[in-house]
């Protein structure tokens, strides 16, 4: 197993001053400091030149000075990305462009030689056939998507190989795995042994394994599982390989179409063409403001080309295609009127820049950007924000307990929780207490119906812990035992045995 070790660290522009000093506080300089203590630490990196450029302008050199030098004595690689974390399937290709150049820039005169990206990490791993075909172009070699992008399922991108993007040869897809990263993400494995006996015996196969995530995560999202993270990187178990390696080590030997997604996207998001439904819902009427008002901010700026305010425009723009004010408008469930109100009114001031032959489009901006405000504001007031939200936790968190013995399936819902007590009995013996615990706290999240908050379900944990075969023969001899007691009145059983 070679482990491509990927975090992604991005922060808006405009990110207030307290929120930037906590989160390097407790993730950035705990993650890269730490990793220049461990020798054997491989890690590839794609930091947005919006967020290097903020470290440098807010006076935390050390960490950008702890990043460099982990690119210089080989330790890090980076990826390339666009600068100010716009979406791009939504963006014009000029646009596109200009904001991985920027990136490319910015990163390269902060870091110096160092900074030589030839693989590219789309903002939130968002594809479309477009974003392939400008990566290639642009001379990148290697795309990092999602493993959904594959096939629209879960759990079916090859990792014994890679893949060459039809009509963007000679670009190779990398496919980030889900369910590993979110081992990681959810705290669910809480020890190297843990997570490398969740692997199973994909830990002794030739493959490659991508796991993905913000790096946030270590420390800020989450205290102390920057120790965790530390632990996997010391381990000998795993082989650590930067992303540019992956492709000599597992050769392209198909070429695929890969299907529009983001690392968010979910099976039934792309069966609804729903796949950028948290930056650009049809039916959100914030959303359909927030973008009218973005091209008619863009078309102005890019038609004022020979003006004199244009620079100034240009640059604010940049700045503005962030998709931080999409994404928090969405309300599936993120949800943030600050980042809403702040994004639309970056919008206005870059236009505001403009001359007065924009007159008539400054007095269009202003009342969007009225609009999208007072209909943030009423959501809050009327309770959409609050019924919606819960609307949609109830749609897709049903607690395993409920879909299984309450639904009058007990066989199954028994033989995970009997398996689960076997596995957490073998831990003990063995004492890998980390482990035990992880099996208790399962089997009362099961029992009490709170499992609907864990990013990685117990039982997928599960599945991959214990033969799918051994499952179903207890489920088979549960099923029999059912019959057995239920007879043909189970009405009469039930009344008979209270009295």
């Amino acid at each position: 197993m070679q482990w491509v070790n990927f975090l992604h660290i991005y922060q808006p522009a405009s990110q207030a001053d307290d929120i930037l000093e906590t989160v390097v506080n407790q993730s950035y300089r705990r993650v890269f400091r730490g990793l220049r203590e461990i020798p054997t630490a491989r890690v590839t990196l794609n930091i947005s030149g919006a967020l290097s450029e903020l470290l440098m302008k807010k006076g935390y050199q050390d960490v950008i000075d702890d990043i460099r030098w982990l690119a210089d004595n080989g330790k890090l690689e980076f990826t390339e990305t666009a600068k100010h974390h716009p979406f791009l399937p939504f963006l014009p290709e000029d646009e596109i462009k200009r904001q991985i150049e920027l990136n490319h820039k910015t990163n390269s005169a902060i870091f110096g030689v160092a900074y030589k990206p030839v693989a590219f990490f789309p903002p939130e791993m968002a594809y479309s056939e477009r974003i392939g075909k400008i990566v290639a172009k642009m001379g990148y070699k290697i795309i990092l998507l999602d493993e959904i992008a594959y096939s629209g399922k879960i759990e079916k991108a090859p990792h014994d190989h890679t893949c060459i993007i039809k009509n963007a040869e000679p670009l190779v897809a990398l496919f980030r795995e889900r369910r590993a990263s979110n081992l990681i993400i959810s705290a669910v494995a809480r020890d190297p042994q843990t997570f490398f006996t969740a692997l199973g015996k994909e830990l002794s196969k030739h493959e490659y394994l991508f796991t993905g995530m913000d790096g946030e995560t270590f420390g800020h999202h989450r205290p102390g599982l920057e120790e965790f993270l530390f632990s996997l990187v010391r381990s000998d178990a795993i082989t650590q390989r930067f992303v540019s390696e992956i492709p000599a080590f597992f050769p392209p030997t198909e070429t695929i179409v890969p299907i529009q997604s983001t690392w968010a996207t979910s099976e039934y998001d792309i069966e609804n063409n729903l796949q950028f439904h948290s930056w650009r819902d049809q039916e959100n009427k914030i959303h359909q403001k927030q973008w009218e008002l973005f091209e008619l901010v863009l078309v102005a700026v890019y038609q004022s080309e020979k003006e004199p305010e244009y620079p100034v425009a240009r640059e604010m723009l940049d700045c503005a295609v962030a998709s931080d004010q999409f994404f928090w408008a969405s309300n599936r469930p993120w949800w943030s009127i600050e980042m809403i109100e702040q994004g639309a009114w970056q919008l206005l001031i870059t236009i505001n820049t403009l001359g007065t032959a924009h007159s008539a489009t400054k007095a269009r901006a202003k009342k969007l950007y009225e609009d999208v405000v007072s209909l943030g504001f009423a959501w809050q007031r009327e309770g959409k924000i609050r019924k919606e939200s819960h609307e949609l936790k109830e749609a897709t968190k049903i607690p395993f307990k409920k879909r299984t013995l309450e639904a009058g399936k007990p066989e199954v819902y028994y033989a995970f929780i009997e398996f689960m007590k076997r596995e957490m009995k073998r831990a003990a013996e063995a004492q890998n207490y980390e482990e035990a615990i992880l099996w208790r706290d399962a089997i009362w999240k099961l029992e009490t119906k709170n499992d609907i908050y864990d990013a990685m379900h117990a039982t997928d944990l599960l599945r991959h812990r214990v033969p799918l075969g051994a499952i179903e023969e207890l489920m088979d001899q549960y099923k029999t035992k059912y019959r057995t007691l239920r007879g043909g009145q189970g009405e009469d059983r039930i009344r008979k045995s209270k009295q």
